[in-house]
Order: structure tokens, then sequence, then C-alpha cells
């Protein structure tokens, strides 16, 4: 149960936006920049926060982020790490999977690939 204080300090959310972005390669350029500017939030504020906190990553590594957009043009983001499906495909050295799954095998992993 929320108190008094949680329900009263809440910013109305006006939209939650989800993008997969390369890391370290946010730009006001689209996807990032027609998503945001929808809402009239600050790209270039989100574009130096996001690629702060991917400067660890390799660049180009998907990065899927969850941004909350609040009403008075405000906004918090989360960075969630890379997909499974993307670190296996890079470790099978594979663009993309297969055509057909379950009727055509497009590679095989060992436990030293990984």
């Amino acid at each position: 149960m929320s108190t008094l204080k949680e329900i009263l300090t809440r910013r109305p959310v006006a939209a939650t936006i989800r993008l997969t972005v390369p890391a370290g390669g946010a730009r006001p350029a689209p996807p990032v920049g027609p998503a945001l500017g929808q809402y009239r939030l600050n790209l270039m504020a989100f574009c130096k926060d996001f690629n702060a906190r991917t400067q660890k990553y390799k660049p180009d590594t998907p990065m899927a982020v969850t941004i909350t957009a609040f009403k008075d043009n405000t906004f918090e983001f989360t960075v969630k790490s890379p997909s499974v499906t993307w670190y296996l495909k890079k470790a099978a050295g594979i663009e993309s999977g297969s055509s057909r799954p379950g009727h055509v095998i497009a590679t095989t992993l060992s436990v030293r690939h990984l």
C-alpha cells in the first residue's frame, strides 16, 4: 500500500518508450530523435546520459532502453543488457538465425564457444 507522501510526489506519466540503441551511439537522429521529440524531451541530455552509461560496452552493441516520459517534459530511463540471442549469434559468427526454425540448423555451438 502506498503512503500519502508517495502518492503526492508521483509525477504523471505521459508515455513509456522502448528503443534499441547501439551502445555509445545515441544521436538526436532517427530512431532516437523522433521518438523523444514527439514528447518534447531534451534529446541532447538523453544522448549524453545514455552514451555515458553505455561506454563500458563495445560500440554497436544493441542495448534495450526503456524511457519514461513525464508530463512536465522530464524523463527517466533504464538501460538493459544486450539480448542473449545477440550474444549467441556473435559467438556463432552468423548474422541471422535459421530461416526455418526447427527444420534447418543455422549453426552449432559448443561449450568452448561460449
